[in-house]
């Protein structure tokens, strides 16, 4: 898991204060990895990094808050190895119940992969 710093940029995007964290390289992130990211002690990124298309998501089912970095992948959905919620990797939303994950852009420029928070 990697933890995030405060050295972070700051951008303005429809109202809304966000900022740029760099998640590494894009050779260090190959195709089928998957990645945790620390953002706060509560607060957690996963990304994945699907046939060369990068997705980032909240890592804790809102079920029981299983890490799902730590699940089942099949292609753009990710099942919690807790109890077999799954979400898309693409918009957040629950297949299983009426429930959703926060989704955050990925960005790939210069060679780094980056998310917006």
């Amino acid at each position: 898991m990697q933890s995030i710093g405060t050295d972070n940029i700051d951008s303005k995007e429809a109202g809304n204060l966000l900022r740029t964290i760099v998640i590494g390289r894009l050779e260090d992130l190959p195709v089928g990895s998957r990645k945790t990211v620390e953002l706060t002690k509560e607060r957690e990124i996963a990304l994945y990094n699907i046939d060369g298309e990068f997705y980032a998501i909240e890592n804790y089912c809102p079920h029981k808050g299983a890490p799902l970095s730590e699940g089942i992948l099949c292609d753009r959905v990710i099942e919690c190895d807790w109890h077999g919620w799954q979400f898309d990797l693409r918009s957040g939303e629950c297949l299983t119940v009426r429930e959703k994950v926060e989704t955050y852009e990925v960005i790939v420029e210069d060679g780094l992969v980056k998310v917006m928070i």
